[in-house]
């Protein structure tokens, strides 16, 4: 075993919070989907042996403190107190004598409640609406106690909604239910209890904004009044559990709030309307002295998404400078979180600028990743790529509340990378009953997936690709300046297929399946570009080609189709210098479901503080030689200058062979999505062969 890079190293020193210690300072920090307390199915808060599975599994792979995710102190469905659930709890208590043989702390995070933030559902928003219906459900799911905030306001999601006014009634509840499920929690032996949150725009930090909480009593007006709610909570916890046992915070340092579901870019010059610098002085040094013993930080609230949730497109620590400064005003310690590259992480530890990392969804991804650090293993970590695409692709869009599923609304915390990742029972590694010989055709994302799984099954693997190199078209899509964890995802899978005996074929393209020497075989041959039937599309450059640099584009470039892909380019061009126009047929940009709002809320923000003209509801109709026409909704045509033009008009799937017996099509070769239905599709198939 190799020994660790001492770059590292301050990563692995003790430290403490209250007279809690911890072993290093690597924090699991919370994610919704990880509760302990499966709280968001239709069964009602139940111990959740997921959630404490993934967690035993980090804790034995070095981890110093775990916080689950959130664990709403009323049941979403039911309306039952998680402090009348005693089962639950004893579970708890045998659970984290399991933590504790490993070394590691856990820290259980109770929360408030989300308030506008609520992230209601297309299939539940009518229901609110409609007084009856409202009525009807109610003792199943109340949408008026989840949805109460401040003051009345509409609600994040769902903006033809009012979120009513909480009553000082249901806020004293709230307290008093926070002290009875933590003295419940310490008595099962967990190390100390999170407060969500003075963070992200959730409830407590709704109360503590002055922009959302145009309260007149107790509870709203003076800087006092805004944070009371959350200072007499921890008050409560410490009378009911002592002074001595550990009370975490989450925090936002700043809310990078514009307006009402408008953020801050990184680096923007503009006017705080949430929590600024100077208040956050204040509130941080406020918030420890009512007894908080911790600040678990970042920035953000959810209208600003992107602070909290940083897709590929902010910058790696993102929020450390926030938070070193804040560090300055207290002297509990104080976690940081966002995007924390593990080597500035450390040396902001030895620096005394920060005393824990906080690190989240790369714990997902692969639970092993301290393991392999501390095994001076670096480039075997599969790495996060920042998608949101399996753990919380909650999406919206113009007119619509969070659009996604309701069974993925339900099953956060997955991985798209990684598909074992709560949900265990579904996906794992099984020895193969029977070893056959497998041939896969197609060397992208999928393909490779596939090969790795069907290889530690034990069966004998072929991986034809019929270009000269790995990846597919994740080649391109990796291409832009800020994917530099998607082009660092490609080098893993090279070197991970190198550690199994797959035979790998370039330059080997495959028309005829049947002429292959092998007993089953998988087709994983993606799909190929759309086209469009108007004037002048075949001088217009697609969106593969203008990403791999096969072919170039002017100064003004109109780029047809708002989609994911489309918006990527449009920023990846704007980041060069030039002045990309953006075109899209639909109402909005980024309609697709399952495409996180914390990514695509980035790029809207972008485009609009940056002023990149954006047409929506607006048509091509035909591509000239200095400029295109197009057509608004209204049918009325105009002309926008362009010396290039990239077509981002989605895919059709191009499989080599039809699905039949013994022959099995994955991926985008089978219906184009995405890179968690092409990983999942693999598994889908590899664990039947």
């Amino acid at each position: 075993m190799n020994k660790m890079n001492e770059q590292y190293e301050a990563l692995f020193t003790p430290w403490k919070i209250g007279n809690v210690e911890i072993k290093n300072r690597i924090v699991m920090c919370p994610m919704g989907g990880t509760s302990l307390f499966g709280w968001f199915e239709l069964t009602g808060c139940h111990f959740d042996k997921e959630a404490a599975k993934l967690f035993l599994e980090r804790a034995n792979n070095n981890v110093g403190l775990i916080i689950p995710g959130i664990a709403p102190l009323r049941d979403t469905f039911w309306g039952k107190w998680l402090w009348q659930n005693p089962k639950m709890f004893e579970e708890l208590k045998v659970f984290m004598d399991e933590i504790h043989k490993t070394g590691a702390k856990l820290f259980i995070q109770l929360t408030a409640g989300m308030g506008r933030s609520w992230a209601i559902t297309e299939l539940v928003a009518p229901l609110h609406k409609n007084k009856f219906t409202r009525a009807l459900i109610k003792p199943i799911i109340d949408t008026s106690h989840e949805l109460a905030s401040p003051s009345p306001q509409k609600s994040r999601w769902a903006h033809d909604i009012e979120c009513p006014e909480m009553t000082v009634e249901q806020i004293h509840e709230i307290i008093e239910a926070f002290a009875k499920t933590a003295k419940l929690c310490k008595e099962a032996g967990v190390d100390g209890v999170e407060v969500h949150a003075v963070h992200e725009g959730y409830l407590l930090d709704q109360f503590a904004i002055e922009f959302f909480n145009k309260r007149t009593d107790e509870y709203g007006g003076s800087f006092e009044n805004r944070y009371r709610f959350a200072a007499e909570v921890v008050k409560a916890i410490k009378e009911a559990c002592g002074e001595d046992y550990p009370v975490s915070l989450r925090y936002s340092v700043e809310s990078k709030l514009k307006g009402f579901c408008e953020g801050a870019m990184p680096g923007e010059d503009y006017v705080e309307v949430g929590r600024n610098m100077e208040e956050s002085e204040k509130a941080a040094r406020y918030l420890q002295d009512a007894g908080y013993d911790m600040l678990n930080a970042d920035n953000g609230t959810y209208d600003s998404w992107y602070w909290a949730h940083p897709p590929m497109y902010m910058p790696e620590n993102c929020n450390l400078e926030d938070v070193a400064h804040i560090k300055e005003f207290v002297t509990i310690p104080v976690v940081c979180a966002g995007r924390m590259d593990a080597k500035v992480g450390a040396q902001a530890v030895a620096e005394g600028k920060i005393d824990g990392v906080g690190v989240a969804r790369q714990f997902l991804v692969d639970p092993q990743w301290i393991t392999k650090l501390i095994e001076d293993r670096v480039e075997d970590i599969k790495p996060c790529i920042c998608c949101h695409s399996g753990c919380f692709n909650f999406s919206s869009s113009k007119g619509h509340a969070n659009t996604q599923d309701l069974t993925d609304t339900m099953g956060l915390a997955r991985c798209a990378l990684n598909p074992e990742t709560m949900q265990s029972k579904k996906y794992s590694v099984v020895p193969a009953k029977k070893q056959k010989k497998i041939a896969i055709i197609g060397g992208g994302i999928g393909g490779m997936e596939a090969a790795i799984l069907l290889a530690k099954r034990g069966h004998t693997v072929t991986l034809y690709e019929k270009s000269d190199k790995l990846g597919g078209v994740f080649v391109a899509a990796a291409a832009p300046s800020f994917k530099e964890k998607d082009r660092d995802l490609i080098a893993w899978y090279i070197r991970e297929l190198a550690k199994y005996p797959i035979v790998v074929q370039l330059n080997t393209e495959i028309t005829d399946v049947q002429a292959l020497d092998a007993d089953e075989i998988i087709v994983a041959t993606g799909a190929v570009a759309r086209k469009i039937p108007v004037k002048g599309a075949e001088t217009a450059v697609e969106a593969v080609d203008y990403l791999l640099g096969n072919k170039t584009v002017g100064d003004r470039v109109v780029v047809i189709g708002g989609g994911l892909t489309g918006c990527e380019i449009a920023y990846d061009l704007y980041l060069q210098g030039k002045k990309p126009v953006i075109v899209e047929m639909q109402d909005d940009l980024i309609t697709t479901k399952g495409v996180c709002l914390a990514n695509t809320s980035y790029l809207r923000d972008f485009f609009k503080t940056n002023q990149v003209p954006v047409y929506l509801e607006t048509a091509l109709s035909s591509i000239e030689a200095d400029h295109v026409v197009l057509k608004d909704k209204e049918g009325k045509s105009f002309t926008v200058e362009a010396d290039s033009v990239i077509l981002s008009v989605g895919y059709n799937p191009a499989p080599v062979a039809a699905k039949k017996k013994h022959v099995h099509v994955i991926g985008d070769a089978a219906k184009v999505g995405n890179l968690r239905s092409v990983i999942w599709g693999a598994w889908d198939v590899g664990m039947k062969l």
